[in-house]
């Protein structure tokens, strides 16, 4: 596999960074997960946005141009021969003495990692159960959740559902309300209404999320956001998850209460989600072709 750093394309083993990388000893750094179809990188704006958003937070000096990134990606993707793959981006702080400073980081490292996934007609994932894990989910350490390099709590969720793919674990928070899964974001249905927790709970507000929303919206569903007990997830007429690789992913169950009303509002939305994805930059693109 080859991968992109610092502007060069390299085999992945041959790639090196600094042993002082901050973003190693530190943590100090973020990453955007998305996929690309038939070249495409759907949503790219937005994830990107959202990264450059975060990196101010860390004191990371990065700025997104949209021609920059599309280059390194078609770089890699032809590099690797690919049309359809998995992209993890990921800015780190850069290299920095031994302890925590105040300064800006103004020499960032970024490597783009890359694989294979099957054409887009190919679905990744037809249905998961839900599992309610015991670890809460923690507490964000900035204003927002960000996608960085701190990912024990995801670990450890991760490690209570052990190795089955087809188990999602859910989180809720200190306070006892429903969150999200491991590495999705939630979602449910009752009647004609779609319900998913609030920013406000401590989530990542996911790019995937966002679009779903607006789509949910726009096939006249009304989307309530809240804090919400687990309860309400359990009576549920349906539940999904969502994440911008595995897309929309129904819940046939959480624990042991089961989702027997079908899959309707499920399958709407994983159709109109088709429509979008080879051509989508961002989720404003959308609304202005509403209007």
């Amino acid at each position: 596999m080859y991968i992109y750093i610092n502007g060069d394309i390299k085999e992945a083993g041959s790639a090196r960074l600094s042993v002082f990388e901050h973003g190693f000893m530190y943590g100090l750094g973020l990453f955007e997960t998305f996929r690309i179809y038939n070249g495409h990188p759907f949503l790219l704006d937005d994830h990107f946005f959202r990264l450059e958003r975060g990196l101010s937070v860390m004191g990371i000096d990065w700025v997104y141009h949209r021609e920059n990134v599309q280059q390194q990606l078609n770089e890699l993707l032809a590099a690797n021969k690919l049309k359809h793959a998995y992209v993890r981006y990921n800015v780190s702080a850069g290299e920095g003495e031994l302890g925590l400073t105040t300064a800006p980081y103004k020499n960032s490292n970024t490597i783009i990692y890359m694989k294979p996934l099957p054409d887009p007609a190919t679905s990744l994932e037809q249905a998961k159960n839900g599992k309610l894990l015991t670890v809460r989910r923690n507490s964000p350490e900035s204003e927002e959740r960000l996608k960085s390099h701190h990912y024990l709590n995801n670990i450890l969720g991760k490690r209570e559902t052990g190795a089955d793919q087809s188990v999602e674990g859910l989180y809720l928070n200190e306070k006892g309300y429903l969150t999200e899964g491991v590495v999705s974001n939630l979602f449910w249905v009752k009647g004609t209404t779609i319900y998913t927790p609030a920013v406000e709970t401590g989530i990542l507000n996911g790019i995937t999320r966002a679009f779903i929303i607006n789509l949910a919206k726009k096939l006249s569903f009304y989307v309530r956001e809240g804090q919400f007990k687990i309860k309400m997830l359990y009576d549920a007429d349906e539940a999904f998850v969502t994440n911008s690789i595995q897309e929309i992913v129904r819940l046939n169950a959480v624990d042991d209460h089961y989702f027997t009303a079908g899959h309707s509002v499920v399958d709407k939305l994983q159709q109109e989600y088709k429509r979008y994805r080879e051509q989508l930059w961002s989720i404003s693109e959308m609304k202005r072709k509403e209007d």
